[in-house]
């Protein structure tokens, strides 16, 4: 079996949310959403865990999830912190706002040295999506700037108590990415769905769309473009800019404008939900139910 990581992104607070929502148990045995998606993964073929937490949650995450993860898996920690940048930047002394998704992934740099898959660390993504990674990643034919995402139907994943964020996904004839339009407000209204585009302005959405939920299938090259991208985004932003984020799909989509890389989009039918809101919490641990009930999942994942 070759050797493919699962990188899971877990640094993030939710603000919305409040807390520490990847830790909240949403399984009959106290499982999180988490435990979910390594018990796909490790399914799929996934031998190797790496998880982004900050330093301020490492105690809490150990004691939840990591310990009883480790005893099935090698895991690894990364700590994303304000003042992990390049040489030669210092952190704004006024900023408090993590530098973002890509940034993330680039702290794993020293650690992840094979094929791996990103992942947020409050979503469910499906058994589907992980084997349809796992299989693009192990394609010896595939070369190393060629990556994947998993592509989700827009109506798979909204939420009904209150409107969400997507990057809906255009590609070409040949499944590549072409562009990532982050579009905002989007609630289902009977057929289709209503959002606001980037001008502010309201438009109708195609429920059958594509949208990315962050879930890519990487190879370790990109760490190196991470770096030059992050290099470049810190030279370029203001002094008094605290809040701006160096996120991972506009990396990925600066790579394929540049024709740096082409990334194939991996339709998957599975429906994919996460706890956006605390309201949202009710409806993952009934979904989770149902997903026992079909035999998806036993009763208890350990």
């Amino acid at each position: 079996m070759s050797n493919t990581t699962l990188v899971i992104m877990a640094a993030g607070m939710g603000s919305r949310y409040g807390g520490i929502k990847q830790l909240e148990p949403v399984g009959p045995a106290g499982e999180i959403i988490m435990d979910y998606s390594i018990y796909d993964a490790i399914r799929a073929g996934f031998n190797k865990i790496v998880v982004i937490i900050r330093k301020d949650i490492e105690e809490d995450f150990k004691e939840v999830i990591g310990n009883r993860i480790e005893k099935i898996l090698p895991v690894q920690y990364v700590f994303q912190e304000l003042d992990q940048l390049p040489e030669g930047f210092t952190k704004p002394a006024d900023r408090t706002k993590p530098w973002g998704t890509g940034q993330a992934v680039l702290c794993c740099k020293d650690v992840v040295k094979e094929p791996f898959a990103v992942i947020n660390a409050d979503d469910y993504y499906g058994k589907e999506a992980f084997r349809l990674v796992y299989e693009f990643l192990n394609n010896q034919s595939y070369k190393d700037n060629q990556y994947c995402m998993a592509g989700f139907i827009l109506g798979n994943t909204l939420s009904e108590n209150g409107a969400v964020t997507r990057g809906v996904c255009k590609a070409n004839e040949e499944g590549l990415l072409v562009d990532i339009v982050e579009t905002s407000g989007i609630v289902p209204e009977g057929d289709h769905a209503k959002a606001v585009n980037a001008a502010g302005e309201e438009i109708t959405i195609d429920l059958n769309s594509v949208v990315s939920m962050n879930m890519w299938g990487f190879k370790p090259g990109l760490f190196e473009e991470l770096h030059t991208g992050f290099v470049r985004f810190l030279s370029k932003l203001p002094v008094n800019e605290l809040k701006k984020e160096y996120l991972l799909p506009t990396v990925v989509g600066e790579l394929i404008k540049s024709g740096k890389a082409e990334v194939s989009v991996l339709k998957t039918s599975d429906r994919w939900f996460g706890v956006t809101y605390k309201e949202d919490k009710d409806a993952v641990v009934k979904s989770i139910r149902a997903l026992i009930e079909q035999g998806l999942y036993p009763a208890s994942l350990y």
